[in-house]
């Protein structure tokens, strides 16, 4: 069970927070990386946060939700990547997606915005190029987007052959992306004005169907579920969140991210029904 934190207080109140998640029993904790999200400022790096993460937590494994190729070169990611493996000692899972627009994000931030088409190529030579990277020494590539010239990152990795890839994409593309690259893949369906279990089906039919495309068996990967964007009321009680979750198992869900509440938000929620959901998740399988 993972919660998606807000980079947005001041550091010992941030640092406190991510003890309290652990405490909870959280397994994972994500961040959005973004330069800054709808609008909020301050909104804190999502690799430096993890690294301080990392130093005042020992259990939970910490990781990207997602990484964006929208201002990350892989170079100095996969250099950022190898450092917070190794401060963490091995507790970085790096969830991956092709970045949002300029409408929703920070998709033009370097001066140039893509289309739908060489985004997901972007994206694809993007996580390529940092699975050789993480995973190979003296490593060059001259790519449509991206160039690495005798690159040596890997060693002193943790985690071998590196720390694994949550790879998310609602569309065909990502979906083969993560059923090739990806020891999981995210699914957020958005349907801001239904409940999503009929969406996530599809999607999730739709992502085996590809793993067999792929030769890649669909129960050896996470099937990862970020909530929050569609009016299911995962944090209103826990009779609520456990029938989702059930649900979302039966679909073939393997994990759940819930977001920690942030009062005045859309992801408020009562702080004692979630800290009960939270113990509640301890006791399922």
């Amino acid at each position: 069970m993972g919660v998606v934190m807000w980079p947005i207080l001041p550091w010992p109140e941030m640092g406190e927070q991510w003890k309290r998640a652990e405490e909870l029993g959280f397994h994972t904790g994500w961040l959005y990386d973004h330069l800054a999200w709808r609008g909020h400022t301050p909104w804190d790096d999502a690799y430096t946060s993890l690294a301080a993460a990392a130093a005042v937590t020992s259990t939970m494994r910490l990781g990207t939700m997602v990484t964006s190729p929208n201002f990350r070169h892989p170079v100095p990611t996969a250099q950022a990547v190898k450092t917070i493996d190794r401060i963490s000692g091995g507790r970085l899972t790096l969830g991956i997606g092709a970045g949002g627009t300029a409408h929703t994000s920070d998709g033009d931030v370097l001066g140039e915005e893509w289309p739908p088409r060489r985004r997901a190529d972007r994206f694809a030579e993007w996580t390529g190029l940092l699975d050789a990277l993480l995973t190979g020494t003296d490593v060059s590539h001259e790519g449509e987007y991206w160039t690495a010239r005798g690159v040596t990152v890997s060693p002193g990795l943790v985690q071998r052959p590196r720390p694994p890839f949550l790879i998310a994409g609602e569309g065909p593309r990502g979906m083969r992306l993560a059923a090739r690259l990806g020891q999981g893949w995210i699914a957020n369906p958005r349907s801001p004005d239904a409940p999503m279990l009929p969406l996530l089906r599809s999607q999730l039919a739709r992502f085996t169907e590809i793993c067999g495309e792929e030769g890649r068996d669909p129960a050896s990967v996470t099937r990862l579920l970020l909530t929050g964007f569609t009016p299911d009321p995962w944090p209103a009680s826990v009779a609520a969140f456990e029938d989702l979750y059930g649900a979302c198992a039966e679909a073939g869900i393997t994990d759940i991210a819930l977001h920690w509440p942030r009062p005045d938000s859309a992801w408020d929620a009562d702080t004692a029904v979630f800290e009960a959901i939270a113990a509640r998740c301890r006791e399922l399988p």
